[in-house]
């Protein structure tokens, strides 16, 4: 049977990859687990490395340059879901032929400078191009670094009572992908002035602002206690890896869930729900209840929109209310984003 498009579902992981990780070490404080994008490995001394993985892509609708600044972001979004910011990265290229030397140095330099501007220093890789390669992955990077012991967050420390926040709105990246990829068809369906703001979006989809702010509250007990990055799955599939990963309830209000205008009508011109939907720079993060308030604040002040959107209880999985309705239990649906990128092509959308 073919394999679906995009991450692999949560039960395919369960059964096929946690269970085959190589040789065990009681140094793996955090390893590879639904929900979080960080492993944590103890190195003595009161110190943990920090380390993350994602693939890195060339969308030929974005040109090399900005796919470039996209690929670092998506990782060090990840990296930042810490609390930290990454010091360290490896890259692995495997470009297509068809590349242009022109567009492979333009890609090769703003990786360079997107990395220089967050701080990190490239530390190995390789580089080489082959048949058999093509867009839109290319490769994949690394990102670490080092922070003292309960200096970081991951997805399981939420706690009972906490408040749920989330920034920017849903659906982020999958808008911005579809209207850049398919420009003509998006603008025929939703008008020019929401398609080229969908566009726009591609600068959006990092949440290493957004976690950079939330961290000053303080990390850990009384502060930030969690943050995750909605990714594949979108905002529902990130707060029900996040429920996951802490053994808690995530109770929503849907009504409360950001959704840009511009993406809304992207989502709905390609068959896509928005709250499932690929979205790349929306943070989702827990904190102290009694400084929500505060949190919003500071996000207002950087000038990055954020809802409080829920509360995290005793029991286990996402439920979600709707306009004061007692919440129900939900699984959230696949992420069809991929699915409707497939057909756009093949339908030979412009």
């Amino acid at each position: 049977m073919k394999a679906d498009w995009g991450k692999l579902d949560a039960g395919t992981m369960e059964r096929i990859v946690y269970g085959h990780l190589g040789a065990k070490s009681h140094q793996v404080l955090v390893g590879p687990k639904r929900g979080s994008d960080n492993a944590i490995v103890s190195i003595g001394g009161r110190r943990v490395l920090i380390v993350t993985t994602d693939p890195v892509s060339v969308i030929p609708a974005l040109g090399a340059k900005e796919s470039a600044w996209l690929s670092v972001h998506l990782i060090a979004s990840d990296y930042a879901t810490s609390g930290r910011l990454p010091q360290f990265a490896t890259f692995d290229f495997n470009f297509p032929p068809e590349m242009t030397r022109s567009d492979t140095e333009s890609y090769l330099k703003e990786i360079g400078s997107a990395c220089r501007r967050l701080g990190v220093s490239i530390v190995a890789g390789h580089t080489g191009s082959y048949p058999g390669a093509g867009y839109t992955v290319v490769g994949g990077g690394v990102m670490f670094g080092f922070a003292k012991e309960g200096e970081y967050v991951d997805p399981s420390m939420a706690n009972v009572g906490d408040a749920v926040l989330m920034t920017k709105g849903a659906a982020i990246e999958a808008a911005a992908s579809l209207s850049n990829s398919f420009p003509m068809h998006t603008e025929r369906l939703v008008g020019r002035s929401l398609a080229a703001k969908a566009m726009a979006l591609t600068r959006s989809c990092s949440v290493v602002k957004d976690a950079v702010t939330a961290a000053t509250l303080g990390l850990g007990e009384g502060g930030v206690t969690s943050m995750h990055d909605a990714t594949e799955g979108g905002v529902l599939g990130g707060l029900g890896e996040m429920a996951a990963a802490s053994g808690k309830a995530f109770v929503v209000k849907s009504e409360k869930i950001l959704q840009l205008r511009e993406a809304a009508a992207v989502c709905s011109a390609f068959g896509l729900d928005p709250l499932t939907a690929l979205s790349e720079g929306t943070l989702l993060i827990t904190c102290a209840s009694e400084r929500a308030g505060e949190l919003l604040r500071k996000l207002e002040d950087e000038k990055v929109g954020a809802s409080l959107i829920g509360t995290v209880s005793r029991g286990r999985g996402l439920w979600l209310s709707e306009k004061g309705r007692s919440p129900r239990k939900v699984r959230p649906s696949p992420d069809k984003y991929w699915v409707a990128y497939a057909r756009a092509i093949n339908k030979g959308l412009r």
